[in-house]
C-alpha cells in the first residue's frame, strides 16, 4: 500500500465515510437499496467512529474503511470481533488497501483482548470472498439463499478466523 496509511477514524471522516459507502455501493455486497437522497448519516449509535478504522492517501482524504465491532454485547462473546463492513475507492483498488485495512483491524481486533474474527459475506461476491480466504478466513456456515437481490437468491456467508495463530 504506497503512499497511504491506515487509522483510526474521527467524526470529522464522516461526509467522507458517507460519500465513499454511496460511491461504493453495489449489488455484489449490498443488501441494502443503493441510498438516494436525502443521505442518512455515516455515524450513529450502532455505527461509531470508534468502531472504524480508514484508509487515507498521502493527502489525507479517505479512500478505504473497515467496521470492526463486538458482535454481541454478551460478555461470553468478548473474544469475538466482527468486521460489518469493508469498502476501498474505486481508485485506489489494486494498491493493497483492502489487505491493509484487513491486517490493520486483526491488530485492532488483538488490542482489543479478541481470540477470534467473523465475517458475513455474500455468495456471489466472489473477489472478496478470495481476499477473505487469502488472509486465513475459512467458510463456517451457509444460509442458501437468503437475500433475494437483483433478481436472484443468494447465499449469505458466514466467515470466521483465529486471531492467536
Amino acid at each position: 500500500m504506497s503512499e497511504s496509511h491506515i487509522c483510526p477514524a474521527l467524526r470529522t471522516d464522516e461526509a467522507d465515510l458517507g460519500e465513499l459507502e454511496r460511491d461504493t455501493w453495489s449489488p455484489l455486497h449490498a443488501v441494502q437499496p443503493r441510498p438516494k437522497p436525502p443521505y442518512d448519516s455515516f455515524f450513529d449509535s450502532n455505527h461509531r467512529p470508534e468502531d472504524l478504522l480508514v484508509a487515507e492517501d498521502a493527502d489525507g482524504t479517505v479512500i478505504g474503511y473497515i467496521r470492526l465491532i463486538a458482535p454481541t454485547p454478551l460478555a461470553c462473546n468478548r473474544h469475538v470481533r466482527q468486521i460489518q463492513g469493508l469498502a476501498v475507492a474505486e481508485r485506489a483498488r489494486g494498491r493493497g488497501i483492502g489487505r491493509a485495512l484487513l491486517r490493520a483491524a486483526f491488530a485492532e481486533a488483538r488490542r482489543q483482548g479478541a481470540l477470534r474474527m467473523t465475517l458475513r459475506v455474500l455468495g456471489h461476491n466472489k473477489p472478496a470472498r478470495a481476499l477473505y480466504e487469502s488472509e486465513g478466513f475459512a467458510v463456517e456456515g451457509v444460509l442458501p439463499g437468503e437475500f433475494y437481490l437483483d433478481g436472484q437468491y443468494v447465499d449469505d456467508v458466514m466467515m470466521g478466523r483465529s486471531l492467536t495463530a
